[in-house]
This record gives structure tokens, sequence and C-alpha cells, in this order.
């Protein structure tokens, strides 16, 4: 069993992310660095394991605060583990990597108890994006009522309003208004958003993605006002408002 945990030196943290483990539990060797490497450049406090025995062990412990699991593993599998984990009553948010990209693949990982499946090969960009809307989740999705910055949506009326001004929002720009309004000041990539968004399990050759955010832009920043949909280049969409 090999066991590496790598402590995050970084005195610029976002408050969110200050103090954050990453369990990571990935027999690949080469994969495992990239993604040590690249969390712990982000500011993030990782404990690796190799195999799914051991990574069971150390999330029953209930020191992680996000996992990413590989499917298979040698000994007990990415799956097990999650089930296991979710019969026991360990709530850690679950990030499922597999080469296994078919719909039901994805299906069956999340029905275990993972909240969100990422195929192999991956961007690193898009493994953090992931990761960080994971711990950015609400604690209780009942609530009827959001807030972010200036903007109040009721989810029961439908209605959404910037400093008093309602928005009239067709179906799916509420719906996407919505998902970025429960991620404040979170990277949003395209993908993320088509998938979860529009509920595509393949991500097509498409700007659809832009040409809504662009819509959606238009009615939330009017002229004069701080705009608070913001492009990323090269990896997505961000609401940026002040705390």
């Amino acid at each position: 069993m090999s066991e590496r945990t790598v402590m995050a030196e970084d005195d610029t943290l976002p408050p969110f992310l200050a103090g954050r483990t990453v369990l990571l539990v990935e027999d690949d060797g080469r994969i495992a660095e990239e993604i040590v490497g690249e969390l712990t450049g982000r500011g993030f406090n990782v404990h690796h394991e190799e195999t799914g025995n051991a990574g069971l062990d150390a999330a029953l412990k209930a020191e992680a605060d996000v996992m990413v699991v590989d499917r298979l593993l040698p000994g007990c599998d990415g799956l097990s583990v999650i089930e296991t984990m979710r019969q026991q009553g360990i709530r850690i948010p679950v990030l499922v990597l597999s080469a296994l990209s078919a719909v039901d693949d994805r299906v069956t990982g999340l029905k275990a108890g993972g909240d969100d499946y990422l195929t192999k090969p991956f961007a690193m960009e898009e493994l953090v994006a992931r990761i960080e809307a994971l711990l950015r989740r609400p604690d209780d999705t009942r609530n009827t009522k959001l807030s972010a910055g200036p903007l109040e949506m009721d989810l029961i009326e439908r209605r959404v309003w910037r400093d008093g001004r309602e928005i009239d929002l067709l179906p799916r720009e509420f719906r996407l208004l919505e998902y970025l309004m429960r991620r404040p000041g979170q990277v949003l990539t395209r993908s993320m958003l088509l998938e979860d968004v529009w509920q595509y399990r393949f991500i097509p050759r498409t700007n659809l993605v832009d040409v809504h955010i662009g819509k959606l832009r238009r009615k939330v920043d009017a002229p004069g006002e701080e705009p608070l949909i913001q492009s990323i280049r090269g990896t997505g969409f961000q609401l940026r408002v002040s705390d």
C-alpha cells in the first residue's frame, strides 16, 4: 500500500479552499502524480491512496472534504468503495474517474453514490473545476429562495430580481442562472453546463452555451450596471459577485 499526503503552501487561497483536503484514490502512478501536482499547486491538501481498500479506510476516517476515486482499482473497485461509504453514512462528495464513457457506465457510477463522473482522458482544468463545484455545492438544496450579490431568485414562483428590478427569463435561461447562482465565483466550464443544465451525456461541438450565456447576460447586466456574468478565456464562465 502506498500513501502520500502533500500539504499545500499557498498563503493566497480563496477562503472556501483554505484547509480543504482531497482524498485521491488512483492506482495509475503517472496520473496520480499529475493530479497531486496540479491540486497542490492550486492550494489543496491531497491525500493519495493506490488501492480501493486503503481508500475506503481513509474515507471512513472522514478526514477529507472531497474524494476523487478511479472506478477500476485493484482489490475493492471504486464503485464498491463508494457504495460502502454511503451505507455507513459517509457523505463526502465523490468525483468518479473512469475510462468507461458510455451513458450506462456513467449512470451506474452515479447510482452507486458518486456525485459527479469524469471520463479519461481529461483536462486538469476540468478536474479542478468539478472538484471546486462539489466543494461549493449547497448544503441544503431544498431552499426555495436564492441570493447572490444583487440577484434574488424565487424557485417556486420562478421569478428573478436584480436590485429590485425584475428580470423576465425563459425557462432555460432561468435554469442556467440558477446554476450560476448556486455557484457564485466558481469558474464553470462549457461541458459542465452542457451536462448539468442541458443534461447532455456527451459533449457536442456547439456554441449553444455561448449563445444562451449571451442572451442571459443582456438581461441580467443591463446598461450601466456592473457586469456580473464574466467570460473566462479558454475555460468557461463565472458569476462574479461581491461577498
